[in-house]
């Protein structure tokens, strides 16, 4: 990728405190330098045409600051996902920021594109359907939605109110695995989340009062993904929309997002926090052990060769480190990747 290229945005206008362009003016002005630092497999005309797109059909956006609707694009890009009407992922307002929040479809579309797993998909439980899990050493989940006659699917009328959710994901490896929700501990998540409640509090209407169906199945999507191999991309995803959830800024800083260095801030924050305090004050064995792990994970990182290297000891590293100091190794992750990448493309 061409790092160096979109850079001269943030600049425009911020040195004489001038308000920045409108987002269509950008993605205008900046088309060429777009196409030359978005990944190959993106196409750039397609992306600035949905683009503008979805902007438009959410006036708000239009009070955002555009760097930041501008930042939200060229992230989705980097993740592979559409933001729009696909489904894939959405720009939303945040105050005078734009967030951007990946759908259940984009999940989805992260979890297969990471070769670890072949197939997922979510559905839906109408009280009128039949519905039996089994937990314990043998699990097992069987559901045989209510049929009309000649044995195609009922209405959802006569299949009646949706009463849970459930997500299977499809391993490489063939094994399967499954989560469950009863629609009290969906709407318990619906309850905290920062969103719903603003919508609340000044009457006004939520997705999950206007699709509560779509967003049951990205609950349960999401939960599963926390159980499912996950690639960088879905990792970030995920924490992205984890943000999004609990009413928290992105910080979706457009510098970050261009050299694909972005993760959300305070998290990154913590794991400079843990880390600073481990050097300044007696180490416990566990808090050894976890920076022993991190620091043999980033040397591995940086001594990768190729991406595919690269992307083995990424998902290796999963199983050993946790929350803060996983997302230092996959910032280190990306950085390593772009190294390489880069100078695939001057050999």
């Amino acid at each position: 990728m061409s790092l160096q290229a979109l850079r001269n945005i943030n600049r425009t206008a911020v040195a004489n405190n001038e308000q920045p362009q409108s987002f269509p003016g950008m993605l205008e002005q900046f088309k060429g330098e777009i196409a030359r630092a978005l990944p190959k497999h993106i196409n750039p005309d397609r992306m600035a045409r949905i683009a503008l797109t979805a902007f438009r059909m959410t006036p708000k956006l239009g009070e955002c600051d555009p760097r930041s609707v501008f930042a939200a694009v060229i992230q989705s890009s980097q993740l592979g996902l559409e933001v729009g009407l696909m489904g894939e992922a959405h720009l939303v307002p945040f105050g005078n920021q734009c967030q951007l929040i990946p759908g259940y479809t984009g999940l989805m579309k992260l979890a297969r594109n990471s070769g670890l797993v072949t197939d997922i998909y979510a559905e839906a439980v109408r009280m009128n359907d039949t519905f039996a899990l089994k937990l314990g050493m043998e699990r097992s989940l069987e559901h045989e939605p209510l049929t009309a006659p000649g044995g195609f699917p009922a209405s959802d009328e006569e299949r009646g109110e949706v009463v849970g959710f459930y997500a299977v994901g499809v391993l490489k490896d063939g094994n399967r695995t499954f989560v469950a929700m009863g629609r009290k501990e969906v709407e318990s998540i619906r309850d905290g989340s920062r969103g719903y409640q603003a919508a609340r509090k000044y009457k006004k209407e939520s997705i999950w009062d206007t699709d509560f169906v779509a967003m049951g199945l990205k609950t349960v999507i999401r939960r599963i993904c926390k159980f499912l191999p996950k690639s960088p991309e879905l990792a970030t995803a995920l924490a992205m929309d984890e943000k999004a959830h609990a009413g928290q800024g992105q910080n979706l800083n457009l510098n970050d997002v261009i050299d694909g260095s972005y993760a959300p801030v305070d998290v990154v924050d913590e794991a400079v926090e843990i880390t600073a305090k481990a050097e300044s004050q007696p180490q416990s064995a566990k808090a050894t052990s976890k920076l022993e792990k991190l620091d043999k994970v980033v040397a591995a990182l940086k001594s990768a060769s190729t991406v595919e290297v690269l992307d083995e000891v990424y998902i290796r590293a999963e199983v050993d480190l946790e929350d803060a100091e996983l997302e230092v190794a996959l910032r280190e992750y990306r950085k390593c990747k772009d190294a390489i990448t880069e100078q695939g493309s001057l050999v």
